[in-house]
Formats: C-alpha cells, sequence, structure tokens
C-alpha cells in the first residue's frame, strides 16, 4: 500500500508531465500557427496563382522580345493563358474590369461616356501570335505583352485586399462552370487558336483543387465522392476531345458541366453556407442554365413599383391590341408584332398607314419588326439599342411618326373616357391612368411573353430523344465550328452576355442592301446614336430562338430563309462579300461548312 507521501510525489511528477505536454503543445502550435479557414486557403493559392500568371506573361514577353520561334512564342503564349484560367473564376467574379482588360475581346469598346478604348489583353496577342508573328507586329506583340503583365499587376494589388467569403466563392465557382458552358467551350475567348478546352480543364482543376479546402468528406463523404467524380469527368472529357471542332458540347453540357454544377450547390448547403438571395437576371439558386425558371423576366424594370403583376399583365394584354393608341385609330402594337408569327409580321419592314396633312399614306417602317419573345432578358431595347426599359420602347414606337403616330396625351385622354380602362387602371395602379402606369401596363405585358421550353430545355431536362441525331450535331455546330454561340450566347441565344447577364452585345456584321450582295445596307445602326466609328452598322444581337417563325431575316429583312442566313455567315459576313468594313466584328474568314453542316445548323435553330 502506497504510502501519503508516495502519493504525493507520483501525482506532483503526473502534473509536471501534463504541463510539459501542453507546453510543447502550445510550442508546435506557436511554430506552425493557426490552421488558415477554408476563405483564407483559396485566397493564399489564388495569390500564387496571381505571381503564376506573371511570372508566365513575363516569360512570354521575353520570347516575343527575342524574337524566338513562332513555336517557342506560342507554346509560351498558351503557358500564361492557362496560368490565367487558374485564377478566373475569383478574377472574373471580383475584379470584372480587370478581367476586361486582361482578356477582353479583341475590338474597340466604347463607353458610357462614349470615348472609344482600344482592346488590349490576351486576345489581341492572340491575334497578333496566331498562326504566326509577322515580324512587323512584333513590337506590337511586345508592348501587348507588357500591357497584359501590366494588368496582372493591377490584380495583385487589387486582391491582396479582398476579403473572400464562403459564399462568395461557392457562387464563383457556379458561375465559372456556366462561363465554361457558355463562353469557354464555343471558342469565345480563343478564336484564332482554339486553345479553349484544355483551358476550361484548367479552371475545373484549379477550382478542383480550391473546393478540397472545406472537407466536405466530414460532412457528405457521399456527395465528396460524387463532386470529385464529377469534376474529374468533366476534366477527362475536356483532356481527351480530339480537337476543337468535333467536341461533343451537348453530351459535355448535359453529363458534365449540369451535374457538376448542380453538386456544387448540393454542397454549399450541406456545408451550411448561405445562398445568396440578391436579384439577378439568373437565379443564385440556379442549379444548372438550363433548368426551368432560372431566369428572372422582371429583372430588367426600373423600379419595384413598375413590377409586373397578373392584373397589369392582363390590363396590357388589352391594349396591346387596341388600336386608340395609334394616331389614326387604324394600327395597335399586334398590327406589327402578331402572336401566331411569334410576334412578328412576316414582312421584311413593316408596312404602315401614316397621315400626310389629311391623306393617308402607306409606307414602310425603317427596319423589321423583331419578335417580343424574350425581349425581357435583353439589357437595351431596338435593333440600335436606343432605349433601356421596355416602359420607353412603348412610349418611343406609339410616339414614332413612322410606326403609330400617336401621342401619349392624347391617348390618356381617350382612355380616361372609357370606365372599363378606369375600373382596371385603378385596380392595378393607385395613380389611375395616367403616361407612366399606360406604358408600364404594356411593358408589363411584353415582359410576360417568356418562352424557355424548347425541346432543347426538354431535352436537358430529361427528355433525352427530344432531340434527332441531326439537330444534336446542328447544336454542336453551333456551339463550335461554326461559331454561332460566340454571339447569341447559350442558353438564351441573345446577346446578352454570360454568365452575369448584364449588358446586351451589338455587332457589326456588314448585312447587305439586297440578296445580290453587291453592297452594305446603308442603315449605320447604332451610329446614329453615338456618332462613333465601332458603331457603324452595329446592330443587337437578337435571339435566335422561335428564329423559324420569325422570317425574313436581319435588321431590313434582306434574307428570307434560314439557309440564306447561313449562306452569309459561311462566307464571312459582309467583308466576306467584299465590303472591306474595318470595323466588322463577325470573323470574316469563311466558316467552310460543308452541305450536310448547313442542314444541320438550321435543323438545330428549328428546334428552339
Amino acid at each position: 500500500m502506497a504510502t501519503p507521501e508516495a502519493t504525493r510525489f507520483n501525482l506532483w511528477w503526473l502534473i509536471v508531465l501534463i504541463a510539459g505536454l501542453l507546453f510543447l503543445c502550445a510550442m508546435y502550435g506557436f511554430l506552425i500557427g493557426p490552421k488558415p479557414m477554408p476563405a483564407q486557403a483559396i485566397k493564399q493559392v489564388f495569390m500564387e496563382d496571381v505571381n503564376d500568371l506573371d511570372s508566365a506573361v513575363s516569360q512570354l514577353q521575353q520570347v516575343i522580345s527575342a524574337n524566338r520561334s513562332d513555336q517557342v512564342i506560342q507554346t509560351a503564349f498558351r503557358r500564361a493563358r492557362l496560368a490565367y484560367k487558374r485564377t478566373e473564376f475569383l478574377t472574373a467574379y471580383y475584379n470584372p474590369e480587370t478581367t476586361r482588360s486582361l482578356n477582353g475581346p479583341n475590338i474597340p469598346d466604347v463607353d458610357d461616356d462614349l470615348r472609344i478604348n482600344a482592346p488590349e489583353g490576351f486576345q489581341v496577342l492572340e491575334e497578333l501570335l496566331f498562326p504566326a508573328l509577322d515580324s512587323t507586329n512584333q513590337t506590337e506583340a511586345v508592348q501587348q505583352a507588357a500591357v497584359v503583365r501590366s494588368n496582372v499587376n493591377r490584380l495583385r494589388k487589387i486582391s491582396e485586399n479582398n476579403e473572400l467569403t464562403d459564399s462568395h466563392i461557392f457562387d464563383a465557382m457556379r458561375l465559372e462552370v456556366f462561363r465554361i458552358v457558355s463562353l469557354g467551350i464555343t471558342g469565345f475567348d480563343s478564336p484564332i487558336a482554339f486553345y479553349s478546352l484544355p483551358e476550361a480543364a484548367s479552371a475545373l482543376e484549379r477550382m478542383h483543387q480550391q473546393v478540397g479546402y472545406y472537407k466536405l468528406v466530414k460532412t457528405d463523404a457521399n456527395l465528396s465522392a460524387r463532386l470529385d467524380q464529377a469534376f474529374g469527368s468533366a476534366i477527362n472529357t475536356l483532356r481527351s476531345a480530339h480537337d476543337f471542332d468535333t467536341f461533343d458540347r451537348l453530351g459535355f453540357i448535359r453529363q458534365q458541366a449540369n451535374v457538376l454544377s448542380s453538386l456544387l450547390l448540393d454542397a454549399q448547403k450541406a456545408l451550411a453556407i448561405p445562398v445568396f438571395t440578391e436579384n439577378r437576371l439568373l437565379s443564385t439558386s440556379a442549379r444548372t442554365l438550363t433548368d426551368s425558371g432560372v431566369f428572372n423576366p422582371t429583372y430588367f424594370v426600373n423600379l419595384d413599383e413598375q413590377r409586373p403583376t397578373p392584373a397589369r399583365v392582363a390590363l396590357g394584354e388589352k391594349l396591346f391590341v387596341n388600336p386608340i393608341l395609334s394616331g389614326n385609330g387604324n394600327r395597335s402594337c399586334a398590327s406589327c408584332h402578331q402572336p401566331d408569327k411569334a410576334f412578328t409580321d412576316g414582312e421584311p419592314k413593316s408596312l404602315a398607314i401614316g397621315v400626310n396633312g389629311r391623306q393617308q399614306t402607306a409606307h414602310r417602317t425603317q427596319r423589321n419588326a423583331p419578335t417580343l419573345l424574350n425581349v425581357a432578358f435583353q439589357a437595351v431595347q431596338f435593333a440600335d439599342s436606343r432605349v433601356v426599359f421596355l416602359e420607353d420602347q412603348a412610349s418611343d414606337v406609339i410616339q414614332n411618326e413612322q410606326e403609330m403616330h400617336g401621342s401619349l396625351p392624347e391617348t390618356v385622354k381617350s382612355l380616361r373616357q372609357n370606365a372599363e380602362y378606369r375600373t382596371l387602371f385603378a385596380k392595378s395602379y393607385k395613380e389611375g391612368i395616367t403616361e407612366q402606369t399606360l406604358k408600364n401596363a404594356i411593358a408589363s405585358y411584353i415582359r410576360s411573353l417568356t418562352s424557355l421550353d424548347s425541346r432543347l430545355d426538354r431535352y436537358f431536362r430529361g427528355q433525352t430523344t427530344a432531340l434527332t441525331a441531326e439537330e444534336k450535331y446542328g447544336f454542336n455546330l453551333f456551339m463550335g465550328k461554326a461559331k454561332c454561340a460566340t454571339c447569341h450566347f447559350f442558353p438564351l441565344f441573345n446577346g446578352t452576355v454570360p454568365p452575369a447577364f448584364q449588358e446586351t452585345e451589338s455587332e457589326v456584321l456588314g448585312t447587305p442592301a439586297t440578296i445580290a450582295g453587291k453592297q452594305v445596307d446603308a442603315d449605320v445602326g447604332k451610329f446614329i446614336l453615338t456618332n462613333r466609328d465601332p458603331h457603324r452598322y452595329a446592330f443587337k444581337t437578337p435571339t435566335v430562338r422561335h428564329v423559324d417563325r420569325t422570317a425574313p431575316y436581319m435588321h431590313n429583312g434582306v434574307f428570307r430563309t434560314l439557309d440564306e442566313v447561313v449562306d452569309f455567315y459561311n462566307q464571312g459576313g459582309g467583308n466576306g462579300l467584299g465590303f472591306n468594313l474595318p470595323n466588322q466584328t463577325l470573323p470574316f474568314d469563311k466558316l467552310n461548312l460543308a452541305q450536310p453542316e448547313k442542314k444541320a445548323l438550321v435543323a438545330f435553330m428549328k428546334v428552339l
């Protein structure tokens, strides 16, 4: 039996031993530092990637300056682009302006103050370096590489003070998957080198590594394994693609990308990381770009009090077909936007009846009547993008002498004398009948004209027999070799740029005046508004959805069939016809589509 002294002695040594262990643990923790949280670890890797990008661009600048072989220069360029892609999901999310400077399209930009900004960045360099660097362009290429490096340094400085959050990181990752689907695999930012598929794989590889910091396996091991598998499958599919033109984009979107973006959302929820609830055109909780109801037709509303209600939509529909809006009471909105023709009128340019003194005269409007279906998903309206809100579009058309030749004040007076309209407006607006409520009612109806349920949409939602083999082939051509999707962006197929969906682009195509294709159409488009050369002959990129019902085509209705449209693009637009437009944004090299490819392309567009 131990004596009291022995017991006290053993207890003393036990205390000393515990104290020593605690001291060693404290020293170990002091030496290695606290373990960073996932967002901190991700930022640390991101900053290292920015440094790697800087080194890669510096090396590119050196080999261009040294006039190395095209192979060496192009290899250095590809390394730099891959380094950029490893940063893209956070760079594009937190620094969109710097991203545009680093990787924006190689066309001049006209800003809101009507200043013309020369293009800069990787896409400018790509056109200088591929297929080969002309000696006369060496100095410019060196300068462009210096500009890219300067923008990388700007990115570093801005990013140093950025505080990343878990919600932002997961949001950025899903948006990167959407960016790859809608821009990356189409060749949007690699139009000459066609290096898009390896670059998309590089972006996914970095995201796969970064999401690993969240240790999802401890929360849901099964979900973690499925997410790992989805990343691996998408990366392997991109890596194993034989070439750009033959890549199966339809299969990749349905089988890999949509699965991956869905699992990223599931992982975020499993980790109890909040999903944003802010107002966007694309829902912040969208699992994929092709799910039903993920696009918000009320996003481009100016004020909350102008948001549609069922009563306002019904009132707007009634006004839409009422000739009271026109100056001589013989036209309505539906005269040029007929529901049975996908809200067009089937004319090259709409026929209107104007008033000249006391004489009624027939004439054609300036441009082809576009479809109103899905116009709510565009940031600007009219072919020349002259207004932002649908309320202003309604006002412009009603008062335009070439269209309805009406008067908003006179229309308001007439409607106030109608008991039925007084009642209907009173139910929808506390102000009753005013010019503003009249415009908003019509705009509310137009915003309701959404249709994103084509056979293609149903295919992505599980109806795998919805498309024929030829239509699938046509989709892959549209998204790849034919370059259609670099302007008509998937999945809206209009010019609203994904994945932010904040702006709607215009393009200079060089549309001919007649089907003979001898000269460019005289309508200078957006140039009338801005008087800036990049906008000469520029027109808003319209939707291709419902295109089978909206003939004839282009702003002047010059093409009667989709086959004629495809032939025009296949030849390289206006410059392919010999118009020599220095500001044409459509690539003017021939697409070299074979007849079966043209046929498949038309077959796909009819699916929409």
